[in-house]
């Protein structure tokens, strides 16, 4: 093999190394971590709750404590952190920005449509200075919360009104078949929970891996709950019953839910 010809295969194989970095698959949602990739800071209930219950505002609570609670949010930490994951990409020994410009590509991210395909590595949005997205958002909490979205516009978003008009079983089972499809894929699956007109749950969570194995009667789900930063929630579907269930916390007593996906396509 003369060296010429071993100097041209070289050259070769480094540009496609290179090609190979530039548009090599951006992260698979089978690769979430909790503990990495999700928001610090929780979304507040605008009541106190227990047991799923109301219940009265402890009266040690300032009136400033009350009214400075980060709430109305989750669905917009959901598809937050569905963002964040497509979109962004955190590089902790490079030099941190200063706020405003931090501020800047917090906003470039979550602007962009959560149902586009993740970025390749080459075109996210850049954060020097911090390992990942729950390291950021513990130490720039205000920033985050003050750029990532209002939460007011999710009352009046399109896709909510299916509550009052779409509440068959054979909705759920294609719902049930799609959120599979969907982890299936490689995506995430921002969920909004509803028993209307109960009013037990109203709520948005993202569903990021399904933990049931072929054969179990019931089908696992595991999500990222905004309400709750300290660990994984757990949704499952009873086939028998064709319904979804949602674990119990503070403001949920637990049980039935129905589940809607959001920010799968527009409109939606």
């Amino acid at each position: 093999m003369s060296w010429e010809f071993r100097r041209t295969a070289l050259r070769l194989t480094c540009t496609l190394s290179i090609l190979a970095a530039v548009s090599a698959p951006a992260q698979n949602a089978r690769d979430f971590r909790f503990d990495r990739d999700t928001l610090w800071f929780p979304n507040w209930t605008v009541w106190n709750y227990a047991n799923g219950l109301r219940v009265r505002e402890p009266a040690t609570k300032s009136h400033k404590e009350k009214t400075d609670r980060y709430t109305r949010r989750c669905f917009v930490m959901s598809r937050t952190v569905q963002q964040f994951y497509k979109f962004a990409r955190f590089e902790p020994k490079g030099a941190p920005i200063d706020d405003k410009e931090l501020a800047h590509r917090v906003r470039q991210v979550t602007r962009k449509q959560p149902w586009h395909p993740p970025s390749p590595p080459n075109e996210r949005i850049v954060f020097p200075g911090y390992a990942n997205l729950r390291e950021l958002s513990k130490a720039k909490t205000n920033l985050l919360q003050n750029n990532i979205g209002l939460g007011w516009p999710t009352y009046a978003r399109i896709g909510n009104f299916r509550m009052f008009t779409i509440r068959g079983r054979d909705y759920q089972e294609k719902e049930h078949v799609i959120l599979n499809e969907t982890l299936g894929r490689g995506e995430m699956f921002v969920a909004y929970l509803s028993d209307y007109p109960i009013l037990h749950i109203n709520h948005a969570v993202l569903i990021y891996a399904r933990t049931s194995k072929p054969g179990d009667k019931i089908d696992k789900y595991t999500v990222y709950d905004p309400n709750h930063p300290d660990r994984p929630r757990e949704l499952t579907w009873q086939p028998d019953k064709r319904e979804f269930n949602f674990e119990k916390d503070l403001e949920f007593g637990g049980g039935y839910t129905r589940v809607y996906q959001v920010y799968g396509k527009p409109w939606q």
